[in-house]
């Protein structure tokens, strides 16, 4: 199929289910995974693998979108109010997700790579289907406030754990050598200062630049600029997207006399790229596998929430946050699909010919289906239950 015609359709069919499946009460970026998964290779097959790939674009500029409004939530306020609070829940709920699912996969009788690598992957956090819930409800509170910086530091939490996993996975296939703890530890740290590096000093030329603009169409110009010079410079010198766009995100947001406008320029273009970018992703998913993965594909999906919600309440108490972070934080971090899957990716690349590459991107594409349908609708529920819940957005519900 022709890559712009798939798109529209993508859109308009994401558009019309995910208006279906909001009156049932359900988020809309439900129906529009569901609006891929019949799109795709599942059911009707009109978006194939080949197609999904040849659109990725679509799906690299709605995470760098996405990251940049993650950014731009960041005021130095509000940082300061939820303080170290909100890095300690990160680590706990990255770092558990990680124990409980390596520990359950080795019960399982994988090999110790393979659920090293599961476990690594299981402490992703996917930040586009939170955010949209958020908005959705147009949710205020500390809860909303807590999860939306949490789901900002996951990145980087989940590549450290990644680096150490995948250095130990390799020095285990090979049977040979020696774990290079300094190489290991550093590097990923070294990645992510280069990442935040590069989104400061896209974001001070932005600034400057926003300073001299007024007109909306001038405004939007400059900042999708940014947007996508920091996305292809991050990607061609192999740094993180994420991280890089949500530093930009936000250096206007606390640098910028011109921040509201630059934000809602973005916020009026964002609704067709983020139903696309979901819809895609859904078509990238594959019912079959889950009967493939099994039994390991359940014990994962259930291993990594179980790590998420007790290690977000743990951190949280730990924090001494808020009750309603302590209760409720956990549910609004159980989406996974973008960064879980780009690692599956890397991992199937980085693991070629190997138990590990083959069999997790299997899982990944199999337990997604779950996750996806399932996290955006534990987050609705997360922010209802705390009342922070202000009404149905109507430009995302309509």
């Amino acid at each position: 199929m022709n890559e712009m015609a798939g798109i529209g359709i993508a859109i308009i069919a994401g558009y019309f289910i995910g208006k279906l499946i909001n009156k049932f009460n359900v988020p809309s970026v439900a129906g529009y995974i569901i609006a891929g998964l019949i799109l795709g290779q599942s059911f009707l097959g009109i978006f194939n693998e080949n197609f999904v790939e040849k659109t990725s674009l679509i799906s690299d500029m709605a995470l760098a979108l996405i990251a940049f409004t993650i950014g731009g939530e960041l005021l130095k306020s509000s940082l300061k109010k939820i303080g170290a609070k909100v890095f300690v829940i990160a680590f706990f709920e990255g770092f558990l997700a990680f124990t409980i699912v390596t520990g359950a996969m080795l019960l399982m009788k994988l090999p110790m790579e393979t659920a090293l690598l599961l476990g690594a992957v299981a402490s992703a956090t996917a930040p586009a289907a939170t955010l949209m819930v958020i908005n959705e409800l147009r949710a205020k509170g500390p809860l909303a406030e807590s999860l939306i910086a949490v789901v900002a530091i996951d990145d980087a939490i989940c590549l450290m754990i990644y680096a150490i996993a995948a250095s130990v996975a390799k020095v285990l296939i090979k049977h040979t050598g020696s774990i290079e703890w300094s190489h290991v530890l550093v590097n990923p740290l070294i990645e992510i200062a280069e990442s935040v590096l590069l989104g400061v000093l896209v974001g001070g030329l932005l600034v400057i630049v926003l300073h001299w603009v007024s007109y909306t169409r001038e405004v939007l110009a400059v900042v999708i600029a940014a947007i996508m010079i920091t996305l292809g410079l991050a990607t061609m010198f192999h740094l993180s997207a994420l991280l890089s766009n949500m530093t930009l995100g936000i250096m206007v947001t606390n640098l910028s006399a011109n921040k509201t406008k630059a934000f809602s320029v973005i916020e009026s273009i964002t609704a067709p790229i983020y139903t696309a970018f979901f819809v895609l992703a859904g078509a990238r998913l594959q019912i079959g596998l889950l009967v493939q993965v099994g039994l390991i594909g359940l014990v994962y999906t259930v291993a990594r929430m179980v790590g998420k919600i007790a290690g977000a309440s743990f951190g949280a108490t730990i924090a001494k946050a808020d009750s309603v972070v302590k209760k409720y934080i956990g549910f609004g971090l159980l989406s996974q699909i973008g960064v879980a899957v780009g690692l599956a990716i890397v991992i199937s690349h980085e693991f070629a010919g190997t138990e590990a590459g083959s069999l997790i991107i299997t899982v990944l594409l199999a337990t997604t289906v779950i996750t996806e349908i399932v996290g955006p609708l534990s987050t609705r529920y997360a922010i209802i239950k705390s009342g922070e819940a202000g009404g149905m957005d109507a430009r995302l519900s309509e």
